[in-house]
């Protein structure tokens, strides 16, 4: 998984989706039309308490699959039927899953700690003294609804004291420190060079949209139509909280919409994101103020206390001269409309409670079709988590992963490291010159298991215990402080973009390392309890998929320094071409919901790496059982145990409305997908349940690119 690492802070107030992992989120033989769960789709919200300890849930559980499915005809509804049937969305879910059901299961164990760190106490250190006073002044729903949107004040009066759009450089460089939202118009962050990845440099991104994708504004079906008239609704009734009549709210969500339109308009999809080379525009300060010269970047800079910026990355050159079209074309009072909707919907899920309802009411109900809000405790642990992740990971790691952990996945880890040395030495499309390069860049790899080397030091944020919204605005203004202040310098390689308790793993093609938390290291995603088959399946099939993601289409084109540099002989990267365009064909004919059909150039390489990752694990659990055979359980063979486990992970249902905006917006596949799509590719999986050769499960010509 490519994470963002631009994200600074998530709406985890309002809508938080539970995503699966980049591994973690599938095709061949008969095209299935929906990946909706079956009825009934909502659970009651249950009445859950903190977490003293993590539940244990076997990392293989027979009473999640469905006996009555034939595995050869659809291995998904065979592994998974069962769990799909007696775990119904919950009420304030996009959707569910095992993923998500352990995320969850993680938050009300933090939930928990952070419950006894909140009691004021002369025994908590320093830090937990700050997480525990940052949860409760989270929790205190009654102070935040008196003060109502009195913490948007400042920001809404610098707005309205602008005289000129000369104005507007200082204007959003306080805007976007204040962090809350540092996406109004563009996004100015900084990150690895990427043809140089020992330095960090600026870079100038793309934003300004209030839907999660350009598609939403360009799209021209009906649905879509419908969700534009929607989300002005929304934006005039976020107006009209601020004080505004409804008339001069509607005119001034116009102008947002006309705005964000054009902006979304100029801004490349997310297949075309994919390639960094689109991606790769690097120039001097004067080069940025010639696309945009009616916005002054030097006083911009100077407010953020980075006026000596030299080099940038300018994302999407094409982005910033419609930027300058906006500043030349629409007036001062568009202008204003568009800061002013951009700041209260930052805020909107952090504000008092008809902010909150009115953000999920749209982002919620409309757009993804969760009937309920997350309960305050559980966005409140979402929030420190997103603020004070290392931190409360600590917190964590002390309680949740042993050293004997860490050491049993990272001697799996490097199994799988070795099985993919294996494979490429055995890859006959592969010259010996690109395998070479291929070799030093497995070698090179680090990995990262569990938690950071060196903890965060959050000791700059100040945290009081009756100032919820001022903590938000301190932390993110940390966070943005942060990461400008890298701006010219080394990188620093120990880095993590994930926090300890998250259920996630991802990739760097740039730092060219795999990234475990501790969170996704626990059962029955990595079950201790458990025989080495579904182990090797689940989390070994995570391992591998991250593994193989630096051979991906996009990963490939990153050196063992993760520099962008092609090191491929145009033969071999024809040959790369033709496998990957074989799980491109694949996926293509799968339907997600309605005619919707998986976009399969942007989930290519998730898809690749699904695939890799499952020839990875079985290679590296061959190896390790070779000299010990393992035994059957209950009723099932070694073999048929690994790929149990392996589907198991991916057990999921999702909201129609959510599967919807997935297909614009997700790089992975939909779980059923992840699963069929894999195992008709494999021969040993044909093998292992006595599969024949035109049954949907087994492909007289299987896709294989790693």
């Amino acid at each position: 998984m490519r994470v963002n690492r631009i994200a600074l802070l998530l709406p985890v107030l309002g809508l938080f989706a539970m995503h699966a992992p980049c591994r973690s989120e599938s095709a061949g033989g008969a095209p299935i039309t929906s990946v909706a769960a079956p009825a009934p789709l909502v659970a009651p919200a249950p009445n859950l308490q903190p977490l003293t300890a993590l539940p244990y849930t076997p990392g293989l559980d027979v009473k999640a699959m469905d006996p009555s499915a034939n595995a050869c005809v659809d291995f998904y509804q065979y592994s998974c039927g069962g769990w799909i049937k007696n775990n119904p969305i919950p009420a304030d879910q996009a959707s569910w899953s095992v993923y998500a059901k352990l995320a969850s299961d993680n938050e009300r164990f933090l939930w928990g700690i952070l419950v006894g760190l909140s009691a004021t106490s002369a025994a908590r250190s320093a830090t937990q003294q700050q997480i525990g006073d940052y949860f409760a002044a989270c929790m205190d729903q009654e102070t935040v609804d008196r003060v109502g949107m009195q913490p948007l004040r400042a920001d809404l009066d610098q707005i309205e004291r602008m005289t000129s759009k000369q104005d507007l450089p200082a204007t959003l460089s306080q805007l976007h420190l204040a962090g809350e939202d540092n996406e109004i118009f563009f996004q100015f962050t900084s990150d690895q060079n990427l043809t140089d990845s020992t330095q960090v440099i600026a870079f100038a991104m793309a934003g300004g949209l209030g839907l999660p994708d350009r598609d939403f504004y360009t799209k021209q079906d009906t649905r879509a139509k419908a969700i534009r008239r929607k989300y002005a609704v929304h934006v005039a009734r976020m107006f009209v909280l601020l004080g505004d009549s409804p008339p001069v709210a509607k005119r001034e969500a116009a102008r947002v919409m006309q705005i964000e339109i054009a902006l979304a308009q100029a801004s490349l999809t997310r297949v075309e994101k994919r390639d960094p080379h689109n991606l790769f525009h690097p120039m001097d300060l004067k080069g940025l103020q010639t696309l945009t010269p009616s916005f002054d970047w030097g006083r911009y800079l100077r407010a953020f206390g980075s006026a000596d910026v030299a080099t940038l990355n300018v994302t999407e050159p094409k982005f910033f001269q419609a930027f300058e079209q906006r500043l030349r074309t629409e007036s001062l009072a568009d202008v204003k409309a568009y800061l002013r909707w951009h700041t209260v919907h930052a805020a909107a899920p952090y504000l008092s409670a008809a902010y909150v309802d009115e953000n999920f009411d749209f982002y919620g109900k409309t757009l993804r079709g969760v009937p309920q809000l997350q309960p305050r405790w559980k966005r409140c642990v979402k929030l420190v988590d997103a603020q004070l992740g290392e931190a409360l990971g600590q917190e964590f790691v002390r309680r949740a992963f042993s050293p004997e952990l860490k050491q049993d996945t990272l001697r799996m880890t490097m199994q799988i490291e070795q099985a993919m040395q294996n494979d490429l030495d055995g890859l006959a499309w592969m010259s010996a010159a690109t395998k070479q390069q291929a070799l030093a860049k497995l070698h090179t790899m680090t990995n990262k298991i569990g938690y950071p080397n060196k903890w965060r030091d959050y000791s700059g944020v100040l945290v009081k215990r009756t100032d919820f919204f001022g903590n938000i605005h301190r932390a993110a203004q940390f966070e943005t402080r942060r990461r400008l202040a890298k701006i010219g310098k080394t990188v620093d390689r120990d880095e993590w973009e994930m926090t300890p308790p998250t259920v996630n793993a991802y990739y760097n093609p740039q730092m060219n390392d795999i990234n475990f938390p501790a969170g996704v290291l626990q059962p029955p995603l990595y079950d201790p309890k458990m025989d080495d088959a579904p182990n090797y399946g689940n989390t070994g099939g995570t391992i591998g998929h991250e593994l193989t993601h630096a051979f991906d289409d996009e990963g490939r084109q990153f050196d063992a320094h993760g520099n962008l540099r092609d090191w491929w002989t145009e033969k071999d990267a024809r040959a790369f071409g033709q496998r990957a365009q074989c799980v491109v064909d694949q996926y293509a004919q799968y339907t997600i919901i309605d005619d919707i059909k998986i976009n399969s150039k942007l989930t290519e390489g998730e898809d690749i790496a699904d695939l890799g990752g499952l020839v990875l694990a079985w290679m590296a659990w061959r190896t390790e059982t070779e000299h010990k055979p393992p035994a059957p359980r209950e009723s099932l063979s070694p073999e048929q145990r690994f790929f149990v486990g392996y589907a198991q992970w991916a057990c999921e249902a999702t909201r129609a409305g959510e599967l919807r905006v997935r297909a614009l917006t997700e790089p992975h596949s939909p779980g059923k997908y992840r699963v069929n799509g894999l195992v008709v590719n494999t021969p040993e999986f044909a093998r292992a349940f006595s599969c024949k050769v035109g049954q949907p499960m087994a492909s007289p010509k299987p896709c294989r690119v790693w």
